[in-house]
C-alpha cells in the first residue's frame, strides 16, 4: 500500500472512530444518543420509519450511509449476508431480520469503536444470527464461497484499492450469489480532479468511481448482470446509486483475470458516509 493510501485509510478510520464515540457519548444522555450530523443525502432518513422503530437507538444514530442496501438486496429466509463496512450495525441488524433464524448476517468493519457500538446494538436487539468481524474490505476474513449476498452502504467509494474489494466480494460469494449495495457514483463526464472539487475523500465524494468505471471494475472481477441505478443526488454530478451484480452459477471462487479499470483523466473514468 502506498503512503497516500495508508494516510487516506488512517483518515477514514479516525473519522468513523470519532463518529462512533460521538454516538456512544450521546448514549449517556437522558434522551438517548444523538444522530451524527451528515448531509441530507446520507443517514437514517433513508430508511422507513417502521424499520428504524425496531432498532437500537445507537445503530440508528450511527447510520452514515447513502441508501438502504438490506432492502435493495431482496434478502430471503436462510441466506448468508455480509455487510462491508458495517459501522454501527444498522444494515446488519435489518438483514438479520430478513434472513431469519436459519440465515446469518455478518458485519465487517476496521474500526474498533464502530465494532464496539455494533456489538452493543446486537446485544440490545437480542440478535443471535449476527456476527461482527474486524478487518478490511480489501481482505475479507471469511472463506471463499461462504456468502450468498454481499451488501454495503456507501463504503466502497472510501477504499483506495477497489480492484481488491471487487475481487474479494467475488471470492467470498457462493456461485450464484449476488451483490446489492448502495454507493456514491460519479457521472462519466467527471474527471477524478472534478470529483475532488465536489467533496473530500472521507466525505465519500473524491474517491467515487464513475458509472462506467464501476461496471468495468465489477466485470473485471467476474460479475455479470451488472446494473447501476442512481437514486438521488449527493453533489453536482454525484449520485447515490443502487449497484446490483451476480456471480455466475458456474463460477469458481477466483476472480476473472482481467485488467482492472483505472481512473481516466478525460470524460470517463471505502461504515458509510
Amino acid at each position: 500500500m502506498s503512503d497516500q493510501s495508508t494516510d487516506l485509510r488512517a483518515t477514514v478510520r479516525r473519522r468513523y472512530a470519532a463518529a462512533a464515540v460521538q454516538v456512544a457519548e450521546g448514549g449517556t444522555a437522558c434522551c438517548g444518543p444523538q444522530a451524527v450530523e451528515v448531509d441530507d443525502g446520507f443517514g437514517s432518513t433513508l430508511y422507513a420509519a417502521d424499520e428504524l422503530g425496531t432498532l437500537p437507538a445507537e445503530a440508528v444514530a450511527a447510520s452514515l450511509g447513502c441508501g438502504n442496501p438490506a432492502a435493495v438486496a431482496d434478502l430471503h429466509e436462510g441466506e448468508r449476508v455480509l455487510d462491508l463496512g458495517s459501522g454501527g450495525g444498522i444494515d446488519v441488524l435489518l438483514s438479520a431480520r430478513r434472513v431469519g433464524a436459519t440465515g446469518k448476517a455478518y458485519g465487517l468493519d476496521m474500526t474498533e469503536e464502530m465494532l464496539a457500538l455494533a456489538l452493543a446494538g446486537q446485544r440490545k436487539a437480542g440478535a443471535t444470527n449476527v456476527e461482527f468481524l474486524k478487518g478490511t474490505i480489501e481482505a475479507i476474513p471469511l472463506p471463499a464461497g461462504t456468502i450468498d449476498v454481499v451488501i454495503s452502504n456507501c463504503v466502497i467509494n472510501l477504499s483506495t484499492d477497489k480492484r481488491a474489494v471487487f475481487a474479494e466480494m467475488f471470492r467470498v460469494l457462493a456461485p450464484g450469489g449476488r451483490v446489492g449495495i448502495s454507493d456514491v457514483v460519479a457521472d462519466d463526464a467527471l474527471t477524478p480532479a472534478q470529483r475532488a472539487e465536489r467533496g473530500d475523500y472521507v466525505g465519500c465524494i473524491a474517491g467515487a468511481l464513475s458509472f462506467a468505471e464501476y461496471r468495468r471494475g465489477l466485470a473485471a472481477a467476474g460479475f455479470t448482470g451488472i446494473g447501476i441505478t442512481p437514486t438521488h443526488s449527493v453533489a453536482d454530478g454525484m449520485h447515490s446509486a443502487i449497484v446490483r451484480a451476480a456471480k455466475p452459477a458456474d463460477a469458481g471462487t477466483e476472480p476473472a483475470r482481467v485488467p482492472a479499470p483505472t481512473p481516466s483523466t478525460g470524460s470517463g473514468r471505502g461504515s458509510g458516509c
